[in-house]
This record gives structure tokens, sequence and C-alpha cells, in this order.
């Protein structure tokens, strides 16, 4: 069985960018009419969501306006197109690989609609082969750069030869309710930011870069309600039930331990985490978690920090910076991120 090798990462970041700071006076006008009390807890939602700058596909301006479901995912549609374009062709650019040398692509998005997918566009837009074998993934939300990951590395495994890419692309800003004023609206708005990556991997023998030694899928039972969205007529409306950090913190030994066992590994081997950001909770609940295991997940606070969490391509920011570090050969890395279903994907590398 053939290995899969992680290539290169490369990201690329929409023309608009607001700080928090920019975005609260907004906030503040935004929800004139409503309490007093209330307004003052999105505020210090904002204020405290670990995220001090993002990026997005339309001005702020557009972002607070009323607009229906059509003119946003209009906007969607055009702007992930150049930003999958973008980052698919800097990660070629860094790999010297040639567009027509993929035999895989993968696209990530959940944050709008688009049939055909973006894939095809890219085929269209980049030169691709005739014969690239496509793969859309839709719906998996936040753990869908790492299922990408997964995807790609059993293809790889079982076609040796052979280079796969993964395009994510994600724009929750399109996906923000003007009307509506639930927890959920005002938490995702306060940590969401909009962005894209793409990973290049390859099964050919003469390539030494991080390999893939393990990947698995986790899923909690009985979840399905926790994280996703309802599809309105305003658009996608955001589900985010508040136990989510408490949920994944209780089944943490049994996402991580057992995996890390099965591939001959334990979280002591473990030199690197590379985890998603999902938000300030979920962020301090797994770095209270490996503290106490002299572990730390700087690089994914400073992803949440710089860029808000970008849902399926923000793991991808984070591994991007450990591909540029200088990391020893046999240095383990373990990828983790959580999504709708509920799930965790996880995904094992070694230099």
């Amino acid at each position: 069985m053939a290995v899969a090798k992680i290539k290169a990462v490369s990201k690329a970041l929409p023309k608009f960018t607001r700080t928090t700071d920019d975005i609260i006076p907004f906030v503040n006008l935004w929800l004139a009419n409503q309490e007093e009390r209330f307004r003052r807890k999105v505020v210090k939602i904002f204020e405290g969501a670990g995220v001090d700058k993002r990026y997005g596909i339309m001005s702020i301006e557009e972002v607070f306006n009323a607009s229906s479901f059509e003119e946003k995912n209009a906007i969607y549609t055009r702007e992930v197109k150049k930003l999958g374009s973008e980052a698919l062709t800097n990660a070629l650019g860094k790999a010297d690989w040639q567009a027509d040398s993929l035999d895989y692509i993968i696209t990530v998005s959940c944050t709008g609609i688009m049939i055909p997918s973006l894939d095809a566009f890219l085929i269209n837009e980049l030169g691709l082969r005739q014969d690239v074998v496509r793969l859309p993934v839709t719906e998996m939300g936040c753990a869908a750069g790492v299922s990408g990951l997964i995807y790609a590395a059993n293809f790889l495994k079982n076609n040796p030869g052979k280079r796969a890419a993964i395009v994510a692309v994600e724009s929750p800003t399109a996906t923000f309710q003007l009307n509506d004023y639930s927890m959920a609206n005002m938490v995702s708005a306060a940590i969401f930011g909009d962005g894209a990556a793409a990973v290049l991997l390859s099964s050919e023998e003469t390539y030494d870069g991080p390999s893939i030694i393990g990947d698995e899928m986790y899923h909690f039972k009985d979840a399905t309600h926790m994280m996703g969205f309802d599809l309105t007529n305003t658009g996608l409306k955001m589900i985010l039930d508040p136990s989510v950090p408490e949920v994944i913190a209780d089944h943490f030994p049994n996402i991580v331990h057992p995996f890390l066992k099965k591939h001959d590994s334990s979280i002591e081997k473990v030199n690197h985490l590379i985890f998603h950001p999902g938000g300030r909770k979920i962020v301090q609940t797994v770095e209270d978690l490996f503290g106490k295991l002299g572990k730390e997940i700087d690089e994914t606070r400073a992803v949440l920090k710089e860029y808000g969490n970008m849902s399926s391509c923000t793991v991808l920011y984070v591994l991007e910076r450990f591909l540029e570090k200088e990391i020893a050969q046999g240095e383990q890395g373990l990828i983790l991120s959580f999504g709708p279903g509920f799930s965790a994907q996880r995904v094992l590398i070694e230099w």
C-alpha cells in the first residue's frame, strides 16, 4: 500500500478585512432597538471571542444590510470561485506542480450552495485534466477540511504515484442572519470569518513530506442537534448548541487515546497539536485537557485571533504554519477538527 504525503498548503483571503473594534459600532447600530442589557452582552461576546481580525467576501456594510438569500448566495458563488482558484494556484506554485498533473480534486464548502460544485469551475479555470476524479464535500461543516485529508489519503494509499488536491472555501458572513437575535447567531457572528485554503498530497515515492500514518472519523451518537444550519427563506441559519465544549471534553479521551494507540502512538509521542479553532471556549477546553500533558496549541489560538473561525479551512491554516517550520524527522502531529453530526475527524502525520 502506498503512503500519502502532504506536499504543500496554501491560503487565499478575501479583499475585505475588519478588526473586531471596527465591527462593534455596527453591532451597536444593528441592536439599537434591543434591550440595553442584551446589547451589552452581545458586545461582550464579540470582545471576548478571541478574534482580533477577520476577512470577508463582502464589505461590513453589505453584511449588515437586509438582503435576500439569493443575493448573498450570488456573492458567495462569485467569490468562492476566485478564492478557490487563487488558493489552488498558490499551492501548485509552492509545489512546482502543473494543474494537469492532479489526479483527484476534493472541494469543501458548507456556507453556500453551488451546482455545479466548485471543482467543476476549477477544472475549467486552471486547466485540470478531463479525467480528474472529483469529490465535492458540502455538508460536514468545520470538520470537512480534515474529512478532505482523510478522503485524499485513502485515495492515494490505494493509488501509488498519484496526486490529490483539497480546496476548502468558506464564507460564514454569507450566512449571517440580520433578523435572528438568538445566541447561536450572536456567537457565530462573533467568531466566524471567511477564507480559503488548498492542500496538495502525493503518493509518489520520491517525495519526503510529512506522511499520513493514521486517519479516522469519530461520530457522537444522538448529537445531530448540536451544530449545523437550518435552511430558511433568509438563508442558512446557524444551529450551535452551547453544550458543545462540554460534550467535546466528555468524549475527548475516547476521541484521542484509542486512535493513537491503534497507530502505535500516544499523546506523549505527539509533538505537535494541529487543532481546528472552533471558538475561544473550545480552544480553552482543548488547552485545559492537553496543558496537563505539557502540550500547547499556540498556533491554533493564533489563527483564531488573526482570521476567526473560517469553518472547514481554518485547521488547514494551522497546518500551513507547521509546514513552514523546521521540524525534525520522526516527529508526529495530530490534526483534529469537530463538526456537525456531531463528529470529530482525526489525522496523524509524521515528518
